[in-house]
């Protein structure tokens, strides 16, 4: 199963939602409607998504199957994350990421509608080549990775990437260490709300000497840490605070409030 930071299945879901409401202003769709698998592929997709919001899901992967079959990107997608997840289908992680190659070996226009769907696939790549997938043939291969995530990053600016690129980076993963470059990423993803960013950009200010500077973002970012990082988060400000010295966490917990919007 693939672990996902960046899914974003909340955002998409909500684009998904908006776009077929707008398709269908006036009515709902209605999944007795006479679609086959000769319907065009938007038609499948309706169907898939309405199938899949009702827990019909076997429906849902048919329609979706037919729909990717035919070019639709939002219904590969929408198959590789139910492979990813077990959702509907047997948990395929190998399946799900020879989906997700194929969105993202087309590429994507600028400002195209399956910007999300192609970035989406981008992150799950990196992940997977990040960890690898047990008794399939993809291999861990970090380098690779490493590109996923820069280009994500720095071409969509996406915050989880530059958060996971700059983890790279430090880690010396899939190439050189370079601490300057992590700081970068650190600060442009905690700059984009990225809690977890702003955590480990407040511990690199902390380990270079910055001591109050970084005990201010390893504060503010423990106080907006989402509740599956928190554990991580407080002990990395913990560890910091018991080296400080009193005065200067004092100082560090009243400039908390201010480093959050502070531009570097």
């Amino acid at each position: 199963m693939l672990n996902s930071d960046w899914k974003s299945p909340a955002t998409l879901l909500l684009a998904a939602v908006l776009f077929l409401a707008a398709g269908n202003s006036g009515h709902a769709f209605d999944i007795n409607s006479g679609v086959s698998k000769e319907s065009g592929p938007f038609d499948l997709f309706k169907f898939g998504f309405k199938a899949y919001k009702n827990g019909q899901k076997q429906d849902a992967v048919e329609a979706y199957r037919y729909a990717a079959e035919k070019g639709h990107t939002g219904s590969r997608w929408a198959l590789a994350n139910m492979y990813a997840d077990g959702d509907g289908v047997v948990e395929n992680d190998f399946e799900a990421f020879k989906i997700y190659s194929e969105i993202a070996s087309e590429g994507v226009e600028p400002g195209s509608e399956d910007t999300g769907f192609f970035v989406n696939a981008l992150m799950s790549l990196a992940r997977y080549y990040r960890q690898g997938i047990p008794g399939s043939p993809v291999q861990i291969d970090l380098t690779q990775a490493r590109q996923l995530y820069f280009q994500a990053a720095s071409t969509f600016g996406v915050p989880e990437a530059q958060f996971q690129l700059a983890r790279m980076i430090l880690a010396g993963e899939g190439g050189k260490t370079n601490v300057q470059q992590a700081k970068k990423w650190l600060n442009l993803a905690r700059k984009g709300g990225h809690a977890g960013a702003m955590s480990v950009f407040g511990n690199v200010l902390f380990q270079e000497g910055q001591t109050v500077r970084g005990l201010a973002f390893l504060t503010a970012a423990v106080e907006r840490c989402p509740p599956k990082d928190c554990g991580w988060m407080q002990d990395l400000q913990e560890q910091a605070f018991s080296l400080a010295s009193e005065d200067d966490r004092r100082v560090a917990v009243a400039l908390a409030p201010q480093v959050y919007s502070q531009n570097e």
